[in-house]
């Protein structure tokens, strides 16, 4: 279950895949953690939730409450699952089979899966949307030959970092955020004018039903939508690195640059219903409107760069759940596959949805909920856990981790069950079946105060932590029994 590295220079093809690292390949500490997790995250993305947040209908202080919670609380869970990485030295996937079973793990690894090829494609398919706008408001052209090119740039950059693998993400991690993080500060500097404070602080304030919604939606759209690849990046690390501070440089390289952008974009937005509709059709390209024509090319630069940033770690972690379900392929060609998945599906974003913003939630929605089932799952059992995970035994259906765990993915339908029931995409015409119990459970039905709150995130979480904690606190004690006999008899 290990690979022999090749060293080739700079652009070297990591040879590691799903196998644990071994002990003269970690390395590295706990603050390196900062880059990748900052570049993923400061994107003028961010930006454009202050519109989606508002969309709720509450207040600039309700909103950015909202805005607060929401990134750091989901961060933080990345934070506690980076954990496991250190630990267990192998892939986040992997160390799933812990709770799931080699087998039973199946499931989540394809949920995984699905919701990072989801991610990628969504995030190259606004990079061709936002290189077409800016092109146009330039006078240079802005039609679809611009959206191919932009969109084979960004692709081929995308593709070409996940298949090199992790040593040459982490450096090109370092290089964007710090690009992205310069240029963004420039973006804030030349629209901080277009605040309408007088505006903004008198949006009127929405209801506890609006609020918890905002929350669930922007916790959904970060950090919920990484906890399944927080493992991926402290694999590395020695075990022997700081505990404190794998979770604390990983939540603060998620959250801070979101937390400050999204404040930013819910100021934006409340000065401005036109910039808030554009958004929903062009969320990056939508922010060029706000921009003189000679800071044009850099703000490219930076969404570009933003995007891509989070979309590599997208397809690195793709490649690695993909090998996960048992595809017999090395790493890069698990990367290249998603590539092209990818591919397919951003083509389809650009150049035939009608609208972005209704496909967007929709998708991340609907795979956030049992996404978050497992991560209360897989949290639980790590916080159960005292001593090591057995680095051959998450490869064997015959070891002590079994071939299917039924009470761990009975939890994850359990909680997508409940969850689905208690959220709603009505304006996407694929979804409308969802929140089924949102009448019998007295919330008011489909059109009711809570239909929007997407209770079925947090429901969800709390069904697969809480579940765990009863039902695997035995599964996990025997399991360390076993290790702690392996360690007298050895």
């Amino acid at each position: 279950m290990t690979a022999t590295p090749v060293e080739t220079g700079v652009l070297a093809v990591e040879q590691n895949g799903i196998n644990v690292i071994a002990e003269a390949e970690r390395k590295g500490k706990p603050s390196d953690l900062f880059w990748p997790w900052a570049a993923a995250n400061v994107s003028v993305l961010a930006i454009s939730y202050g519109a989606f947040v508002l969309g709720f209908v509450i207040s600039f202080w309700q909103a950015t409450i909202a805005a607060l919670i929401g990134v750091v609380f989901s961060f933080a869970l990345c934070g506690l699952i980076a954990l496991a990485g250190k630990r267990g030295s192998a892939p986040t996937m992997v160390i799933s089979r812990a709770a799931f079973g080699v087998t039973g793990n199946a499931v989540p690894a394809f949920l995984s899966w699905l919701l990072l090829v989801g991610w990628e494609t969504v995030l190259v398919a606004l990079s061709s949307l936002a290189t077409a706008t800016v092109f146009t408001e330039l006078g240079w052209g802005g039609g679809d030959l611009t959206k191919v090119v932009a969109f084979l740039v960004t692709a081929a950059l995308v593709i070409g970092a996940g298949v090199l693998g992790f040593d040459v993400i982490m450096r090109l991690q370092t290089y964007i955020t710090i690009a992205t993080a310069v240029l963004t500060v420039g973006f804030l500097a030349l629209t901080l004018d277009e605040i309408n404070w007088d505006r903004v602080s008198a949006l009127p304030s929405g209801s506890t039903q609006a609020f918890v919604g905002a929350l669930a939606l922007v916790a959904t759209g970060f950090g919920v939508g990484w906890v399944n690849t927080a493992a991926d990046y402290s694999r590395y690390l020695p075990r022997s690195s700081s505990g404190r501070g794998v979770f604390g440089w990983t939540t603060l390289g998620g959250a801070i640059a979101p937390a400050l952008l999204i404040i930013f974009g819910i100021a934006l937005a409340g000065s401005s219903d036109t910039l808030s509709g554009k958004i929903a059709s062009d969320p990056i390209g939508a922010l060029t409107t706000l921009l003189p024509t000679w800071y044009l090319v850099p703000f490219a630069i930076v969404a570009v760069l933003g995007l891509i940033g989070g979309a590599v770690l997208d397809i690195y972690s793709s490649g690695l759940a993909l090998l996960t379900l048992g595809v017999k392929v090395p790493r890069y060609v698990a990367a290249a596959i998603d590539g092209v998945i990818m591919t397919l599906g951003a083509i389809y974003l650009v150049f035939f949805a009608d609208n972005f913003v209704v496909p967007f939630q929709g998708f991340l929605i609907t795979v956030g909920v049992p996404i978050a089932a497992w991560a209360g799952v897989f949290i639980a059992d790590l916080l159960l856990r005292r001593g090591p995970y057995s680095d051959t035994e998450l490869y064997d259906v015959r070891g002590r981790y079994g071939a299917v765990r039924w009470p761990g993915v009975l939890l994850i339908a359990l909680g997508t069950f409940l969850g689905w029931g208690l959220v709603t995409n009505g304006l996407a015409s694929w979804l409308t079946w969802q929140g089924y119990l949102l009448d019998p459970l007295g919330l008011g039905g489909k059109e009711g105060a809570w239909a929007f709150a997407n209770l079925g995130v947090f429901v969800a979480l709390l069904v697969g932590f809480l579940g765990w904690l009863l039902l695997g606190r035995s599964t996990v004690a025997r399991q360390e029994q076993l290790s702690a006999h392996e360690g007298v008899a050895a």
